[in-house]
């Protein structure tokens, strides 16, 4: 299994390898199809190669002429199956952090909770590889306040680092009579201003921890994006009088994630490449990086 999954993980890095040369040859060809289209003459830099490009660009259909990304083969059978995610904490818990990692599995379908004990990091991503799990949600503390969780998608990564802030957890909302009780419904999920290109790989690392939901159910989970931290609310919805009778009941818990790195490997891998990493005193730092440029 051992010398298994470092083939599979040598052939994953050797597919994202390439991804340079085959965006320089998608670029080309697009230039061959314009050219064609448009019935302008062949750049003449491309004349050499005109012929092979062409041939290509001929034998393309819909699922080739674009091409593919290490993203693609990260989440290439993210729709198959519903995922399955473990939820565990740093080594030796506090009482608040073991109950935030309970709410935590309430919140996320088809996930499990362990007790981390003595586990290693090499250990518990080994142990989830073998027994089929998608992702592990690993939440941290400091001084007994959840200050840090960890999304590491199964088996290749990437893996998300975020930091935690303001965290509320249920009973500290209200009584069971106002929170209700957490519904086993798929939710349905909102992602609000995730519109640049960073916000939109950490919103797809955080929505495939949920499987699809069904047109009537009546969960909803929000991450909502302001100056880059994500405020996550969960909330239960009812229509007594129809559309306009919207009563929302707020299950909890609240918190807001903050991202600070985004790397292209498991959260065992101490040597991964880094795909994206918070740099707070550059001359960008100021600027909204989750949202779009225009919003």
């Amino acid at each position: 299994m051992i010398r298994r999954n470092a083939r599979l993980r040598k052939e994953y890095l050797y597919r994202k390898s390439l991804e340079g040369k085959e965006k320089a040859t998608y670029e080309r060809k697009r230039q061959i199809r314009k050219a064609l289209d448009e019935g302008k003459p062949i750049p003449s830099e491309l004349r050499r190669e005109e012929a092979q490009l062409r041939k290509e660009v001929e034998l393309e259909d819909d699922n080739t002429a674009v091409p593919r990304s290490h993203i693609d083969d990260e989440y290439a059978h993210a729709g198959e199956t519903d995922p399955k995610v473990l939820v565990t904490t740093s080594r030796d818990p506090s009482s608040r952090l073991i109950q935030f990692a309970k709410e935590m599995r309430l919140v996320i379908p088809n996930s499990q909770r362990i007790n981390r004990g003595g586990l290693v990091l090499n250990e518990l991503v080994e142990t989830c590889r073998n027994h089929g799990f998608s992702d592990i949600v690993v939440l941290h503390e400091h001084r007994g306040e959840p200050d840090g969780m960890v999304v590491c998608h199964l088996p290749y990564g990437p893996t998300a680092y975020f930091g935690l802030f303001n965290t509320v957890l249920r009973h500290d909302i209200g009584q069971k009579k106002e929170v209700g009780t957490i519904s086993e419904a798929y939710p349905h999920l909102v992602f609000d201003k995730f519109g640049s290109a960073l916000g939109q790989r950490i919103a797809n690392i955080i929505k495939h921890l949920f499987p699809v939901p069904k047109d009537d159910s009546k969960r909803v989970v929000t991450f909502a994006n302001a100056d880059d931290f994500v405020s996550f609310r969960h909330h239960t919805y009812s229509a007594p009088k129809g559309a306009k009778s919207i009563e929302l009941k707020e299950c909890g818990p609240r918190f807001e994630l903050k991202p600070y790195q985004v790397k292209l490997g498991t959260v065992d891998q101490a040597h991964a490449e880094n795909e994206w990493v918070l740099r707070a005193y550059t001359r960008s730092a100021k600027k909204s990086k989750l949202a779009a440029a225009d919003d």
